[in-house]
């Protein structure tokens, strides 16, 4: 079984676009990095929208690494349109999630801007864009797009869920956002869904790796429903659902220019057009960028990819940290979370270098409009 279920996670990331949007909030990510105009941050690409919300606060420089290249190439797709297309045409790629006309436009305005290995890879998928059959929507696209279209089947199958969800979603105030989530809830995890929600095959459409389960599995009782159904309670009723581009996407298959990431809002686009350039991506390992590109970089953003690290390669792990730590500065910042917790595997050497905050880190993680992570850890180089 095991050998099945590293085959198919393996089949999963190592030949599909995984993330079509990104999952970690960045209106908390920024109020905890503090970047500014000297700031040299290093990152995990994922679907690249934070990247380029993190570029509204004008560092100096921002490499992205990733080590699925479609990631990398999701990236520079939305780079090309914000330096050589227009704001209407970006909107309606990745905020409605189709073009008619994407495939003529790509190749007119974008497809001899991009990186060869971009341009292979959008030359057979720009039809993601097109807007044709069942899963009419670039968000339902991807590894996490096709779990997010099933879960949108299911939820809009019952008249009455979708009537509750649709109440739900026009909420005018929590009070009354918490009463349709209540009813929601009971639907939503019922027996059935919770069988799916535990099964290892389900998580890794989601990303979710056995590692990472396996320590949901040691916080929580009830495994993955107990999790999600803890982390969808926070979000949905302490939060404003009306401000939570996240969830809004998957349940409708598109932004809103109300409800959206900041790069898709017209207000920041002549901004974004004028510092897109300060981004790199490199397809590799964060150790192996680091050892082809040293220097002193002022930020890291980690993702959760620890997490897999500290249960199949310590060594790995080991070898990553004493790079941040050689190719950091008294003061440097690294953001990281995890499906733990509490982390446990932080290597004994980084205890005396870094100073962890988490009283900002617990505050603001509570502010995520996403959820979906047990802890958020901000560290600081001394």
């Amino acid at each position: 079984m095991n050998q099945l279920q590293n085959w198919f996670f393996h089949q999963i990331h190592g030949k599909k676009l995984i993330y079509n949007t990104c999952w970690e909030d960045p209106r908390c990510d920024r109020e905890l990095l503090k970047l500014d105009h000297n700031s040299k941050l290093v990152m995990i690409t994922s679907a690249g929208d934070n990247l380029l919300d993190y570029l509204l606060d004008e560092p100096a420089e921002i490499y992205s690494v990733d080590m699925n290249f479609r990631q990398n190439a999701l990236l520079e797709l939305k780079r090309s349109m914000l330096e050589f297309g227009d704001y209407e045409s970006l909107f309606q790629f990745f905020g409605e999630g189709n073009h008619v006309e994407a495939k003529s436009y790509y190749e007119q305005n974008l497809r001899d801007k991009l990186p060869e290995y971009a341009q292979k890879y959008w030359d057979e998928h720009i039809r993601y864009f097109q807007g044709k059959g069942k899963r009419n929507s670039f968000y339902y696209r991807g590894a996490s797009g096709v779990l997010a279209y099933l879960c949108r089947r299911y939820l809009y199958t019952s008249k009455k869920i979708k009537q509750n969800l649709e109440y739900f979603m026009a909420s005018s105030n929590l009070k009354q956002q918490e009463s349709y989530y209540t009813i929601l809830e009971e639907k939503i995890f019922n027996p059935f869904i919770s069988l799916l929600l535990n099964n290892h095959f389900t998580m890794y459409l989601a990303g979710v790796p056995k590692a990472q389960q396996a320590l949901i599995q040691e916080s929580y009782a009830g495994g993955n429903v107990a999790y999600i159904r803890e982390s969808l309670r926070n979000v949905f009723t302490q939060l404003d659902i009306g401000d939570n581009y996240f969830y809004q996407v998957y349940l409708k298959g598109f932004y809103t220019k109300e409800c959206c990431p900041e790069y898709l809002k017209q207000e920041n686009f002549t901004k974004l057009q004028k510092h897109q350039s300060k981004a790199r991506s490199y397809t590799t390992t964060l150790s192996g960028f680091l050892k082809e590109n040293p220097g002193d970089y002022s930020h890291y953003v980690l993702l959760d990819h620890q997490d897999w690290l500290a249960a199949n390669n310590v060594p790995a792990l080991e070898e990553e940290w004493e790079l941040i730590l050689k190719n950091s500065k008294p003061g440097t910042r690294i953001l990281m979370r995890s499906a733990a917790k509490r982390i446990d595997f932080f290597p004994d050497f980084i205890k005396d270098k870094i100073d962890f905050d988490y009283e900002l880190s617990n505050r603001l993680h509570k502010e995520d409009r996403v959820g979906t992570y047990a802890s958020v850890y901000l560290g600081i180089v001394k």
